[in-house]
This record gives structure tokens, sequence and C-alpha cells, in this order.
């Protein structure tokens, strides 16, 4: 009987694959020394035998078999993808096909499916994610959007659980994705424990790491957009003014852009704002209050609170940072 179930694709990110083995090791490890449960697991993929990881590392893995008394979380790192041009070929290697048909058969039987990074493609190629709330790496996000329109894909967050699919964000949200995963399925205890014997921080959000440019890149209009309202700063362009600027209806626009983004054009006006504070912030030389009124605010106070809720974060910890 196993808690975790390590499914482990060709080419998979080699540091995701490690650190979920390093967590479940010094988890049972932990476990031990403090009289907690201790998880157990099985590593498997497509097929039984070596697997190659990225940079030339290769794992042993057993053969993944679904059974009617597999209980366990199937946990899936990253596949190896930060390029969005490069998922086609990868979902359709000859590995693909059977996997999504395994993916399908345990979720129907009420089990759980954790994955991060581009393996949340995977979720989305089996047709896993309609209705469903989910995050993956944030540059991919509006990549996933537009492949999964039924589906609401929010990369702020770093760790997203809509039961029974989990979902995470870039390669190393597989550490948060883990440590939520012992948290849930073993105990508070186990999983505070190892964070700490690991010096694992319990982030909850990408939010800080985003960067507007790089999220919409492939999105003319929504960078366009983005243009419009860096060079209009500090004033804020209202969202009809937006929508007159690119010759659209307020409602068109909106759709556009939650189909890009995944949030309203309210929501891409105030991560721009943030991200120029942010930049104004670490460069130094200006105070909070100047800040804020260079980025259309009256009051750092309002700043503030934005930079908390999109960035989890406070302005001094910015200019620290």
């Amino acid at each position: 009987m196993h808690d975790f179930t390590l499914l482990v694709v060709p080419g998979a990110f080699a540091s995701s694959v490690t650190a979920t083995l390093d967590i479940l090791a010094t988890a049972a490890t932990v476990a031990q020394r403090r009289g907690l449960a201790a998880p157990r697991w099985r590593v498997c993929g497509p097929q039984p035998g070596a697997v190659p990881l990225g940079h030339g590392l290769q794992l042993h893995v057993e053969a993944l078999e679904h059974s009617a008394g597999d209980h366990s979380c199937w946990v899936i790192p990253g596949i190896g993808v930060s390029d969005a041009a490069l998922l086609p070929q990868r979902l359709g290697e000859p590995w693909a096909a059977p996997l999504f048909a395994a993916l399908r058969t345990h979720l129907a039987s009420g089990r759980e499916i954790a994955a991060s990074c581009s393996a949340v493609f995977l979720l989305q190629a089996a047709g896993l994610l309609d209705g469903r709330r989910v995050t993956t790496s944030w540059w991919l996000a509006p990549h996933l959007q537009a492949m999964a329109p039924h589906c609401r894909v929010d990369p702020d967050f770093m760790v997203l659980a809509d039961p029974p699919l989990t979902t995470a964000g870039a390669a190393f949200a597989q550490t948060d994705l883990m440590l939520h995963l012992l948290r849930r399925r073993l105990s508070p205890d186990l999983a505070d424990a190892v964070g700490k014997a690991l010096l694992l921080d319990r982030r909850r959000l990408q939010s800080p790491f985003v960067i507007p440019a790089m999220l919409v890149q492939d999105n003319a209009l929504v960078s366009r957009l983005t243009a419009l309202i860096e060079a209009a700063l500090p004033a804020l362009p209202g969202v009809r003014a937006l929508a007159a600027s690119v010759g659209m209806s307020e409602r068109t626009l909106s759709r556009h852009v939650h189909k890009a983004t995944g949030h309203s054009t309210r929501h891409l006006i105030q991560r721009v704002q943030v991200n120029k504070a942010r930049a104004l912030l670490e460069a130094g030389g200006c105070s909070v209050e100047a800040v804020a009124a260079q980025v259309g605010y009256q009051d750092a106070t309002a700043l503030r609170r934005l930079m908390r809720r999109l960035l989890n974060a406070s302005p001094r910890q910015l200019r620290q940072g």
C-alpha cells in the first residue's frame, strides 16, 4: 500500500524528480524519529527500466500499473519542457497516449493526481482540466488557458488544490507541492519538520516572480495593452479607454484578456502598476510615496495593499531583496 506514486516520464526535470525523492526520504527519517506515520512510495514510469531524465541522468522505475487497490496519489514532476512551442512534440511521443488513458482511469476511480510545471499539460491532454482551477509555470499559463478554455488557470499561486487534482507552478514548485501533499495526506507536523530540516520555505505565490512582458509575449493584443498602460503611467487608463485604443468594446476586450491571462483587464492594469513599482523599489533612490505617485497612486497605503495582495510582500521587503 503506497501513499504516493512518483510518475517519471522520459525527459522529466531531474531537479524536480530528485527533490521529490529527497523530500520523501527525509520525511521517512523524520517520521521515524518523531513517532509519526511515514510516507510509503514507489517510483514508476510508462515503461519499466531506466528512464532518461534531463542532463543525461537516468532513474530506474517500475511499470505503472493501475489496480483497484491503488489509493496512492500519483505525483508527476515537470516533463522537461520550458518552451510552449515544444509541448505538442513532447505530448505526441509514444509513451504519452497510454499514460493519458491511465490518468483518466486513476481519476475516474476517485484517486488523486498531482502535477507541477509542464506536467499539468499532461492533465490537459488527458482531458482532466475542464471545470477546474489550476496553476502551472507562470510563463506557460497563457498557453494552458488557450488550450483548456473551460478551466481557470491562475498563475499567481504556487500550489492550487482542486480535489482530486493538485497542481503547482514552475519546476522548483515541486518542493512546495510535496510539502502540501505531506501536510494533507500524512500530517502538518511532518510537513513542517521536513520543511525545517531541508530549509524549505512555505511559499504561497508565484506572483513575485511574474514579469508581465514574458507572461504575454505570444499574445499581440495583451502585449500592446501592457505597453499602453506602461506608457500612460502615472496616469491610469481606464478599461473603456484601453478598449477604444484597440478598437474593441469593453466586453470584447475583457473576453480576450481573460482568455489570454485568466484575469480581468483591471487585473492586467494592476499587474503593470505593481511590476513598475517593484522595479523602482529594487533600483532604490525613491521613497515609497514617490514610487506610488509614479505608478498612479495618490498615497502609499494603496500601493502597499496592492503589493501585499499580488506579491505577498511589502515595499520594504522588495527593497531589501
